[in-house]
């Protein structure tokens, strides 16, 4: 960890606990800084600030008062969940105190290098095969963000010998300052957080931090089949390496042929791909192309892509059982990405579908449910993928109480061949705290039924 001096003696404010907030509060004040938390959450019921308390840093709980702003402080680093149009946020910003995530911090301390991703879909599943190929290629990786450990908490135990890689959402994104990977990745970008960001523009303006400050030394990965990408690579100062799974580049990675190839050279035989789904040769397009920039051999890419088969919660296979196999796709918390979950499979699909209503109608879904044999519909959102469900002529659409319940009911349904398949393009947050609450109530469901 680099042991830098421009916290020292500086007057901080973190903003939100959770993980990020914990390992910012103390790691500043490791760094000599003087920290205050504010954490909504009583401190009777908080953990987390009762832990920073014992180590000597101020804690105040229970509320965001903004007359707190009034003390001085010259920093805010804010947890990436609280939007920017909260009253403390608005108020440092009308005194001039700048406002940071956790992230800007762990690359200032950090001695390793970053690999960054972002997007709107495929972000967990790239940032896990760019470890994976790194790993596989003796690169020594670190993982860290959204699907690893706090990042501030991973840079400080990192050297030069070690790359971070790490996955960054468009919250994260927006409280950089210098934040700078050797290699950046944007996978797509479609319509997501518009409730957070308020319009598109802010979401891709957001997403597009990730190459703010990347010069030619730096290289950005963008999907060459997304005009909003293009856009975002004909800004960035850093070597563009694109990809394409729709059409043959000049250089860069994409398919010919049938193999996968990144700058004129033959990687690996698409058909020889572990991972199922048209959507995630997007994903591999990109990890490879930064295992490639990394000095990784084929070797070691050709041996990841083999044998791995996606990440927990996103198009995960769980069981096979009387010959129905059962995927966990609850990371689908958008429609786009349960589009790309059923266009994986050719055999019938009983759909475990709903969730938070968001006010969207379903209608995009209609092409892709031909296949779909059965609809389960759960949360809020029941009624409405009824109605797409009813539209289509899907024959079996019944509604449960829940994700546990839908899984018996899938299976009475289904046939030796079918797929039955969680992928409920909606966010969980309208019975589970997280999705990945709702795809391990699903796995549990499927192995209850052995």
């Amino acid at each position: 960890m680099k042991q830098i001096k421009s916290y020292t003696h500086k007057k901080i404010l973190v903003l939100g606990l959770a993980k990020s907030g914990v390992t910012a509060a103390a790691l500043l004040h490791k760094l000599g800084a003087f920290v205050t938390v504010n954490d909504k959450k009583p401190l009777s019921e908080n953990p987390e600030a009762q832990g920073l308390l014992e180590q000597g840093i101020k804690v105040i709980c229970g509320e965001h008062p903004v007359e707190l702003l009034e003390e001085g402080f010259e920093l805010i680093v804010k947890n990436p969940g609280i939007p920017y149009n909260n009253p403390m946020i608005e108020g440092a910003f009308e005194k001039g105190i700048p406002v940071i995530t956790e992230v800007e911090l762990a690359y200032e301390v950090s001695e390793a290098p970053f690999i960054a991703i972002t997007g709107t879909n495929g972000k967990t599943t790239t940032t896990t095969l760019v470890f994976e190929m790194l790993n596989k290629g003796s690169k020594q990786p670190l993982i860290a963000g959204n699907i690893g450990t706090v990042a501030s908490g991973v840079a400080q135990k990192a050297t030069n010998e070690n790359t971070i890689v790490i996955e960054l959402s468009s919250f994260q994104l927006m409280g950089i300052n210098s934040f700078n990977p050797k290699i950046a990745i944007i996978t797509n970008l479609y319509d997501a957080h518009l409730d957070y960001h308020g319009t598109r523009k802010e979401y891709i303006k957001a997403k597009a931090n990730i190459t703010k400050n990347q010069t030619g030394f730096e290289y950005l990965i963008v999907n060459a089949d997304q005009n909003d990408t293009l856009e975002i690579a004909n800004h960035s100062s850093a070597t563009i390496i694109p990809f394409s799974t729709k059409r043959e580049l000049s250089e860069g990675a994409y398919i010919n042929a049938g193999w996968i190839c990144f700058n004129g050279e033959n990687v690996m035989k698409v058909s020889e791909i572990a991972l199922p789904g048209v959507h995630n040769l997007e994903n591999i397009l990109s990890a490879m192309a930064a295992a490639k920039l990394s000095g990784v051999e084929n070797s070691a890419i050709q041996e990841v892509l083999q044998n791995f088969t996606g990440v927990k919660h996103r198009l995960q296979f769980v069981a096979k059982i009387a010959e129905r196999k059962f995927y966990n796709d609850s990371k689908a918390t958008n429609i786009l990405a349960t589009v790309n979950a059923l266009a994986a499979f050719q055999a019938p699909v009983i759909l475990l579908a709903g969730g938070l209503d968001r006010g969207n109608e379903f209608d995009e879904l209609i092409p892709y449910l031909k296949n779909v044999k059965a609809l389960i519909t759960f949360g809020e959102t029941a009624p409405k993928l009824e109605r797409v469900g009813r539209e289509i002529g899907i024959k079996i659409i019944k509604r449960v109480d829940n994700v546990g319940k839908a899984v018996p009911v899938a299976y009475q349904f289904s046939e030796a061949g079918d797929v039955i398949l969680l992928s409920p393009a909606c966010a969980s947050w309208d019975q589970y705290k997280t999705f990945e609450v709702r795809g391990d109530i699903f796995i549990e469901a499927v192995h209850m039924l052995k």
